[in-house]
Formats: structure tokens, sequence, C-alpha cells
């Protein structure tokens, strides 16, 4: 008997013609004389609506309460499934995280887990029943209500099946798989059978929204089987796993994020230790950085640019213009007219002139890149707002992905 942790986002779960259909999903499984637990998103848009509501109440309430209000969004499906799945004559039982034993830290809004005490769950699962699990959210110390931030259901399926020593964990989404880009983009994109863990994380850093970088992160650390897969068609979807046929495929992917801003520090003195003080302000505030760019210096001066997600910006700003004498610059600029493309694969490890096809690809576009990072498995740019899809388009044709 295998135990298969299956997860549902809200696309899946946005209506009731749509909560049957998963029920008739995790249903078919147990038939088939498996354990199954699931874990399930808050339906649809409920929790921007909620987050709507609040902003009507409050808009600058503390994190706490957002986590209490927030997590009402996911004991809705949990609750919802399980009367469908009852309805279809099956031993059912929905869980909320901190029943299912998800303890988190104190880190309102965006928690990590620390430990699963997955005793009532394993208790259920020796009942024969199918156990539903609230996704997003756990419990705190002080046995306050916490959730884990974007793509924390995916989080909780996986840690899950890490905690349970599932024999494989089904993330079920509103597309069949992972695609060489967006195939809302371009039309033609390819969706590829199975991708390594390192690349799978790159695109969901990169602004892929298949899966979340957090999610993937715990498979690799704990090894667990993962399947991507639509809940709408229900076709062989992509298995991400430790090592995978290159099939000579330099670039596994191309992958775009809107959600970024650029910020740049001009006139600092050129001395040693000014980076460490900028990047460890913004680290104490738990603000991620991307690309960093320095230029080479003139007049005993340096400028400093770097990438931040636009939610961070204005916490950004605020820590940079209050260490101004720490730090020591002439100005600060920034702009959120940027995006972020990226290509992937660990295939361009040995591969020389992958960077430089993809920046021939941007010039017979007319792109202008502004920075660039790299690492052994991707190659990321800042261009202009607006021009992200056409960049896709064509770093996708040249590299022949499709």
């Amino acid at each position: 008997m295998s135990l298969i942790v299956q997860k549902f986002g809200g696309s899946s779960v946005a209506n009731a013609e749509r909560v049957f259909n998963v029920a008739d999903i995790i249903t078919s499984t147990y038939k088939e004389g498996n354990n199954v637990i699931v874990v399930v998103s808050a339906q649809g848009d409920t929790t921007d609506d909620l987050i709507e509501k609040a902003k009507e109440i409050n808009p600058n309430a503390s994190k706490r309460e957002m986590d209490m209000l927030l997590a009402t969004g996911e004991q809705i499906s949990i609750s919802l499934l399980a009367m469908a799945i009852e309805k279809l004559g099956f031993p059912v039982v929905s869980l909320t995280g901190w029943q299912a034993g998800m303890k988190t830290d104190s880190n309102y809004s965006n928690s990590r887990i620390r430990k699963i005490d997955a005793e009532r769950v394993l208790l259920e699962l020796d009942k024969r029943k199918i156990v539903i699990v609230a996704g997003f959210q756990g419990i705190n110390r002080y046995d306050d209500i916490t959730t884990l931030g974007r793509g924390g259901s995916d989080t909780s399926a996986v840690a899950l099946a890490a905690a349970c020593h599932a024999d494989l964990c089904e993330i079920y989404t509103d597309v069949d798989g992972v695609y060489t880009t967006d195939p809302r983009i371009v039309p033609n994109a390819k969706k590829l059978d199975e991708i390594s863990y390192d690349e799978m994380l790159e695109l969901a850093s990169l602004g892929a929204n298949v899966l979340h970088n957090r999610s993937v992160e715990m498979a690799k650390k704990y090894n667990v089987n993962l399947c991507v897969r639509s809940s709408l068609t229900r076709a062989e979807g992509t298995v991400v796993k430790e090592a995978v046929k290159v099939e000579g495929m330099l670039v596994r992917g191309v992958t775009k994020d809107n959600d970024v801003a650029r910020i740049s520090l001009c006139g600092i003195e050129d001395t040693p230790g000014k980076a460490f003080r900028i990047f460890s302000l913004l680290a104490k505030k738990s603000i991620n950085v991307d690309i960093i760019l320095q230029s080479i210096g003139r007049e005993n001066k340096k400028d400093i640019s770097f990438t931040v997600a636009q939610s961070h910006i204005d916490e950004a700003l605020k820590v940079i213009e209050d260490s101004k004498d720490v730090i020591g610059y002439e100005n600060v600029s920034y702009t959120t007219k940027v995006s972020k493309v990226s290509i992937v694969g660990a295939g361009m490890v040995t591969n020389p002139g992958v960077a430089a096809k993809m920046f021939e690809a941007l010039y017979e576009a007319q792109i202008n890149i502004h920075m660039i990072a790299t690492s052994e498995i991707k190659v990321s740019v800042l261009i202009d707002e607006g021009t992200e899809a056409k960049a896709v388009k064509a770093i996708h044709d040249k590299f022949e992905l499709a």
C-alpha cells in the first residue's frame, strides 16, 4: 500500500463542480488501495477577497490578525471537499494546519515550518480515512495561527510528504506540467517530462508560478518524489527529481518576473565594508536581494545597484534612507518599471556560449539589458518593463525550445 500526498490549488476547487472533480481524483486514488493525504488551498480568489475585507476595516492591520483572517480560506476549502467525499461514500476527515501538527516559527504572514507532529494524521490514515489538511497554515509556540506566505500550500504538501515518508507527492494545478516557458506567451512551448530539483528551484525562484521555490527546496532536501499535474485534464505531468536526462537541451526553460524593483545608490565611498553594511541592513529586515551590480569606481566613489521584490521596495528604501550616515551615499534612485528574464539549464555549466546566445537573441529583438546575473545553471537579465514577453519569445526561439 502506497502513501500519496495530493495538493490542489485554489483554481482546482474554485466552485462546486471543480470540488467534485477533485473529490473524484482523490477517491480514484484511494480505490486503487492507496492511503491519501490531501492538501488544499483557499478557493479561487478567496484570499484576495479576505485581504480586501481587511483593508475596509484596517489598512494597517497587524500581521498576526491577518493570519487569523487568511487561515479561514483554507478551512472553507477542506470542509467543503470533505463534504463532497462524504457524499461519494468514502471515509474522510478534514484537519486544520495545527490539527495536522504543523509547527512553525513566529514570523507572521511568512512563517517557516519548524517540525511536523504527524501523529494525528497517521492515526486517521490507520483508520483508512482520507485525510484532508488545510495548506498554507500552522501554529507557533504561542499557539497562534500562522501562515506560510506565497506558495505556502505547496510547502505544506511537500513537508507532510517528507514527515510521513510518502511514496509520491502530486501537485495538481491548472496547467498539466512544467513547460519550457509560459504557454500563454509562447503557444508552442514544450511540456517537459522531467526536470531536476535544481532546475525547478531556479525556475520557481525566477518567476515560474508552477511550484513555489520553498517547496522545491524542501523536496530536494528530503528527496520527495514530486510530480506536477493538471486537475482538469489528468494528463501525465512533469516529474521533478534529482537527476534527469539532459536530452541535448542546454536550456530547460525561459521565465519572466515582473515583481522586480531596482534600487541604485550613487556616490558611495570606495572603501572596504560598504557592500556588507548595505546588504546586512537589508538582511536584518528579511529583504531578499537578487541581481547586484557594482561600478569599478571613480574619484574614490562607486555606485551599487540591486533588485528586490516590488513588495519590499518601500521597506528597503526606508532602511537605506534611515542608514544614510552609516552607508554614506550621495543619492538614491529606484524604479519599478523593469522586468527580469532568465534562462535555466543544468547543461549550461559545461557548454560555453550560452549567455552570448541569449544576449544575441535580445540584440536581434532590439531589447536593452540593464543588469546581468549568472550562476552555473542560470542567466538573468534586467530589462525594461513591457518588453519581457518579446524577450521570452526571442530567447525561446533562439534556443529552439519549441
